[in-house]
């Protein structure tokens, strides 16, 4: 019985450098790392005013409903996105659920983008409320890194009654470190002097690039904080963590050469739906597609992109979840094609 079902589709895409021995920098740069706090619930707290100081989640409430976004309130809970709404109930009780408003935190995320425009051209968005930006040469002519940061602060904070956490570093890696430090609505700065320091006294799970399943085989390997990490041979770590292996060695000492990239290519594009029955034939399944299917496309050619791989993800009533996945000599160049993917993929779950 389904609950859950989402069509996407990928593009071949160029490495971005992880798992490579990085080339030596030309000169130090100057990255921020700025990062909104808590931001789908923070908007909804500042246009409610009832909800501003409560526990609140954006997602849905019913028994397959999803946490979006958590205010800090509800943090303290142990509420967090991507949890189960039920759960999430059971944790704090007085939960106030809120559904999203993409459309307005797109807009509040595209007025914030405005004010990094007056500083650098380079800049890449992470997600709606996070982003890199490389200052190194800015348009202000401002040599600090620091100023910058709080001055971009501050203008989120008067013009969208916002508060986001700033990181400045010499690298990607060491500036998103940063930011994670001082939140909520702080700044922190690592510099290079402290940068292999602040990077050994961490907990490798702590480490971006590092999710739970690596955590946890570091973990089975002896690997525990940063300084254990560094420890490690470039052989090692390649012959447990394959081309990762390379990245975990170089910034284990705090080292990251990847440059700020405002033309990333989307990696891939989706759309998913929680239902709110089960799907018990094929032929619910299938016209249940549809809409998700035409969301896609929509995307696709709006933005003029087309991939070669569509892959299908199914979640059941019990939470388990199927993904299949084709590939394809050229690009799936149709909406008709995708469909024909997508229900071919659907029928083999």
């Amino acid at each position: 019985m389904t609950q859950r079902s989402a069509s996407n589709v990928s593009q071949q895409h160029a490495s971005e450098g992880i798992g490579k021995n990085p080339a030596p920098a030309e000169r130090q740069r100057k990255i921020i790392h700025i990062d909104m706090d808590a931001f789908f619930a923070s908007v909804e707290q500042r246009d409610n005013p009832d909800l501003r100081g409560k526990p609140v989640a954006v997602g849905g409430a019913g028994e397959r409903g999803v946490v979006a976004a958590a205010s800090y309130e509800a943090r303290q809970f142990g509420v967090r996105s991507a949890m189960a709404s039920t759960m999430a109930r059971r944790k704090c009780p007085e939960l106030i659920f809120v559904p999203p408003r993409f459309e307005v935190y797109r807009e509040i995320s595209l007025q914030i983008r405005t004010i990094f425009a007056e500083y650098t051209p380079l800049i890449e968005p992470l997600s709606l409320d996070e982003a890199y930006l490389d200052v190194t040469e800015n348009l202000k002519g401002i040599t600090s890194a620091t100023q910058i940061a709080e001055e971009i602060r501050e203008k989120i904070r008067e013009q969208t009654a916002l508060t986001a956490s700033a990181g400045v570093s010499y690298n990607k890696f060491l500036a998103k470190l940063a930011s994670d430090h001082r939140k909520p609505d702080g700044l922190f700065v690592i510099t290079p002097r402290l940068g292999p320091v602040f990077v050994e006294a961490l907990e490798v799970g702590r480490f971006h690039g590092i999710g739970p399943a690596t955590t946890t085989k570091m973990h089975s390997l002896g690997i525990y904080t940063g300084l254990d990490l560094r420890s490690q041979s470039l052989e090692f770590l390649q012959q447990h963590f394959g081309k990762a292996g390379s990245y975990y060695y170089w910034i284990a000492r705090g080292v990251d050469h990847r440059p700020v990239q405002p033309d990333r290519t989307r990696k891939s594009v989706g759309a998913e739906n929680t239902f709110s029955r089960d799907l018990t034939t094929f032929e619910e399944m299938k016209q249940s597609l549809e809409p998700i299917i035409d969301k896609v496309w929509r995307f696709c050619e709006g933005s003029n992109i087309r991939g070669r791989a569509v892959t299908l993800k199914v979640k059941y009533a019990g939470f388990q979840q199927v993904t299949r996945s084709r590939s394809f000599a050229s690009p799936v160049d149709s909406k008709a094609a995708l469909e024909r993917a997508s229900v071919e993929l659907a029928s083999s779950t």
